[in-house]
């Protein structure tokens, strides 16, 4: 019994040499690479509520009347929102459209867009349109820049109304 407990501990120090160069084999290979050498990467990426489909309107007294005292808002709102439209056009292009649909169950919460877009490093022309009204054809922002991208860059493309719209990062 006094020996083996000497060759149980030298196999245990053997196990736990093998698991720590297993770990340590796997933490560095294979090599990862989110990119290739030359490209660069565009991510559009946003959460925004859409415009109200219909506006608000002011309810008469009639109205407020008969509805029970707890109910009586002056405007009644309807919840529904747009699904935001967003596309990206890059050297005259168009590489990216998408609508997203405004989540809850009443369609009344935020549209989420999130998209990775791989390219060639260098200078590009960029257009990014964002349309969040459901009447009319045209798109409410618009921002149109060069930008030169190194490689490996990553441009984040967000939007926030109160920077003004559609910024880059």
């Amino acid at each position: 019994m006094v020996k083996s407990k000497p060759l149980a501990w030298l196999a245990q120090g053997l196990l736990y040499a093998l698991f720590a160069l297993i770990i340590g084999t796997f933490s560095s290979w294979p090599k990862y690479r989110h990119l290739a050498p030359e490209q660069a990467l565009i991510k559009l990426s946003f959460t925004h509520h859409g415009k109200r489909v219909e506006d608000c309107r002011q309810r008469t007294p009639e109205e407020l009347a008969k509805l029970p005292p707890n109910m009586r808002a002056p405007m009644q709102c309807q919840r529904e929102r747009s699904p935001v439209t967003v596309e990206v056009d890059l050297d005259g292009q168009r590489i990216y459209r998408h609508v997203a649909a405004p989540s809850g169950l009443s369609k009344d919460g935020a549209s989420t867009v999130y998209q990775r877009l791989e390219m060639l490093a260098g200078e590009h022309r960029l257009a990014v349109r964002l349309k969040d009204s459901a009447g009319g054809s045209d798109f409410d922002y618009r921002r149109e820049e060069t930008v030169t991208l190194k490689p490996g860059q990553v441009l984040v493309i967000d939007f926030n109304a109160e920077k003004g719209g559609i910024t880059l990062l």
